[in-house]
């Protein structure tokens, strides 16, 4: 069993977490990752063992227009500090990704600013995609390139280039030596290169033999990405808008018709999918529930479905933030600290977050285990994970009322909210109330 069959990530967005500036100077007036460090110990009582951050590196705004791989982004320090965060992340047993943004570059980036200096006669004028010099484009270049979803200040990198492939492979190489990270998280893999992602991979194996690779993937068949000669992982946005919406519309049929869809692919790769119900790019959970209550049934089941859970910075305090456009800083807030430093103790939201992630990291068996429904209707949904002679039976209910819930179950069980301790005789009788979750462990 690697690290990642068993991992429970925390999700930082380290520029707006931090409340580096939004535009880059590319002075370093502060070294603001260090406000992280502090968060490490919070993040370890919430039951994660592992920390996927970023975007890390030099850029001009958001993060995601990289223009220097080898450096930290001045905005939140230099390399020494990104050293010594992930060395005391290691320090306390939590592993770190990072976000590889190798689709795409920004306008300042070496090779692009080569091009749009010396035009036809420059040597990386084959290093992006759809360039050409008798267009034109609305930064007024004389010259015309392909970008992300139409976004001008992200330019496409033209991975049928060989050395372009090469050139991001040796960051790759430089990010595993220079600072020991554990994996990768491949922004835009529904828009990457198939070529380059396997020569990853056949890369990181060799550096690493529990190196991990996950996929930034909206849409498609997920089996294109997850195998073994491509990623470990890719972002299940299914069951994100399953759970939300499923909750929303008293619809445990979607969820569980979504469950079906992943688990349809095998156990091993929907055990592998990195489960989420809020990020960077999306509203917060708590603002998306039509029902404050349904955060406890939402969460019970991302930390038990087949998949490893994510928990996004601060949605573990049930803060809100809604979508909207061009306002991505509403997703992506500073966070001060002091402010949550007793949370653990004193918001019922992060307690709960704190007990799952610690169940979850007290049974890693749980990450490998096989997913069986029990009890489906639209209000109510119970199903069991088992590995070997290990059980975990969860249920929830969307309802406001109280639910009785009958399981063909025997066997002893504890429940790892109230600790109460039962033994089934083959009819597993719970009432449960209305808006909650119970896990049984046996």
């Amino acid at each position: 069993m690697k690290w990642y069959d068993g991992a429970v990530f925390y999700h930082i967005y380290p520029i707006g977490m931090t409340g580096a500036p939004r535009t880059n100077s590319f002075e370093i007036n502060e070294h603001r990752l260090n406000k992280l460090l502090p968060w490490i110990d919070h993040i370890k009582k919430l039951g994660c063992n592992a920390i996927y951050i970023g975007p890390l590196f030099e850029s001009v705004g958001h993060g995601y227009e990289t223009i220097d791989y080898k450096k930290l982004d001045s905005r939140l320090g230099d390399n020494d500090d990104l050293k010594g965060f992930i060395n005391t992340c290691h320090e306390n047993d939590i592993k770190v990704i990072v976000d590889g943004v190798f689709n795409h570059v920004g306008r300042e980036f070496f090779a692009f600013k080569d091009v749009k200096e010396k035009r036809e006669n420059s040597a990386y004028r084959d290093w992006f995609k759809n360039l050409h010099f008798d267009w034109n484009n609305d930064y007024n270049d004389g010259l015309y390139y392909d970008s992300w979803d139409g976004h001008g200040t992200l330019v496409n990198v033209n991975h049928q280039n060989p050395a372009v492939r090469e050139y991001m492979l040796d960051v790759v190489r430089y990010w595993i030596s220079e600072f020991n990270i554990d994996g990768i998280r491949l922004d835009a893999a529904d828009v990457l290169d198939f070529t380059f992602m396997s020569e990853l991979r056949g890369l990181t194996n060799t550096l690493k033999d529990d190196f991990w690779l996950m996929g930034e993937v909206i849409h498609g068949d997920y089996t294109r990405w997850v195998n073994e000669n491509m990623l470990q992982s890719v972002t299940n946005y299914w069951l994100h808008k399953a759970l939300y919406s499923g909750h929303n519309d008293h619809n445990y049929f979607e969820i569980a018709h979504t469950v079906k869809r992943c688990t349809d692919m095998g156990q091993y790769i929907s055990n592998a999918f990195y489960n989420f119900v809020d990020n960077h790019d999306v509203a917060r959970i708590y603002t998306k529930l039509n029902n404050k209550n349904h955060f406890v049934p939402v969460h019970v089941l991302l930390y038990t479905l087949p998949g490893k859970p994510s928990i996004y910075y601060g949605s573990e305090f049930a803060i809100e933030g809604e979508k909207k456009p061009y306002a991505d800083e509403i997703l992506r807030p500073e966070l001060n600290f002091e402010d949550y430093k007793d949370a653990i103790e004193t918001n019922e939201n992060t307690k709960l977050i704190s007990a799952l992630g610690n169940m979850r990291l007290s049974n890693p068996w749980v990450g490998e285990a096989s997913y069986r429904e029990l009890l489906l209707t639209n209000r109510q949904y119970a199903f069991l994970r088992e590995n070997g002679d290990r059980r975990l039976i969860a249920i929830v209910n969307n309802d406001d009322n109280n639910a009785d819930i009958h399981l063909n179950i025997s066997g002893e069980f504890t429940e790892i909210f109230s600790g109460e301790k039962r033994n089934f005789d083959g009819n597993m009788h719970i009432n449960i109330l209305g808006n909650s979750g119970q896990v049984w462990i046996g």
